[in-house]
Formats: C-alpha cells, structure tokens, sequence
C-alpha cells in the first residue's frame, strides 16, 4: 500500500490518519468482503464437492472428480485465509485466477436461452399479472433480448470486480493488520 505524504495532502494534518487508520482498516475491510464473498459461494460446494464436475469438465478441465473438489477447497478455505491474512497473496492469487476464467466462461457463454426461453416469454405474455408494469414494459417487446443483456452485463461486470479486487490483494498481500505480518512472513 502506498503512504500519503504531507506534502501531497490537500490537508496535510490528515497523514498520520490515513497512515494509521484508514489505509489498513479499508485494506481489512477489503480483505474481509472478497474472503467473505469467496467462503459464502464455496460453502455450497464444500457440502457438495462434486457438484461442479460437469461444469470443470466442459471449461477443460479434466478429470473433473479432481478439480471440482479442488475449487470448492480453494474457494471456502482461500476466501477464509484471505481474510484472516494468512498466506494471502497465494490465496488472493488463485482464486483471481479463478474469477478471471469465470469472467471468460460469462463472455463465451451468454446466458441466452438457458435464462429466459420463448415458452417462458409466452406465458408470461399471457399471465401478465407475474409482471409489473415496468416488468412488461422491459421484458416483453423484444422477447426478453434487453432483460438477458442486462443480467449478462451484470454477470461480466461482477466477474471483473471480484477478479480485480482478489488480484490487488494479491499484489499487495495481508496488509499491516494480517496473520502473515503478525508472524513476520508473507509469500
């Protein structure tokens, strides 16, 4: 992390603030959101380590029995290191990698059809109380195309800012308040 000299500081009196207060509690609370969001989507599939198989498979990934469970451990147990601090640039590491080829996996693999079918579109053109008037408005002119773009755009742009914020991480590592600075090594 970088330190905020005085002399660069609209207001110079603030330095010993950032330096002691701002800059590594914001770098713990970053720490604890990318961890956190990494252990909430890898509880799933610590208590179902095979359910990604399929999904490893048709990225490339083979065998799938291996790098199902892998991803479940990497994501639950990473996303716990990171925000204790422990190991944290290799944790951070592998799982930007990870969000990276899931931001490629968004890209190549628009939602389309597997979302929002035109049977689905049907009946909801013909049970128009499920949709509110803005609902209408936004889903059923164009089929639904607006609607998908919107969800696939939301898709990308999340992918990039957890892939981006666990490379930071592990750029900079743990930071003044982590296990690795407390026992005086970092990776």
């Amino acid at each position: 992390m970088t330190s905020s000299p005085r002399e660069r500081l609209i207001i110079p009196i603030l330095a010993p603030f950032y330096h002691a207060v701002a800059q590594p509690f914001g770098w713990v609370a970053l720490r604890l959101l990318v961890g956190g969001f990494l252990v909430i989507e890898g509880w799933p599939k610590i208590l179902a380590p095979m359910s990604q198989v399929g999904f490893v498979e048709a990225m490339g990934f083979h065998p799938g029995w291996l790098f199902s469970p892998m991803l479940a451990l990497m994501q639950f147990f990473g996303g716990l290191m990171i925000m204790a601090g422990l190991l944290t640039r290799p944790m951070a590491l592998a799982n930007a990698v990870m969000l990276v080829i899931t931001l490629y996996y968004h890209v190549t693999r628009p939602f389309g059809d597997a979302l929002l079918t035109p049977e689905g579109i049907a009946f909801l053109q013909d049970n128009l109380q499920y949709l509110t008037q803005a609902g209408q408005r936004r889903l059923l002119p164009d089929g639904g195309a607006a609607f998908l773009e919107l969800v696939q755009g939301k898709a990308e742009y999340a992918s990039i800012f957890w892939a981006a914020s666990a490379a930071i991480i592990a750029a900079f590592g743990g930071g003044k308040y982590s296990v690795d600075r407390m026992i005086g090594r970092e990776f």
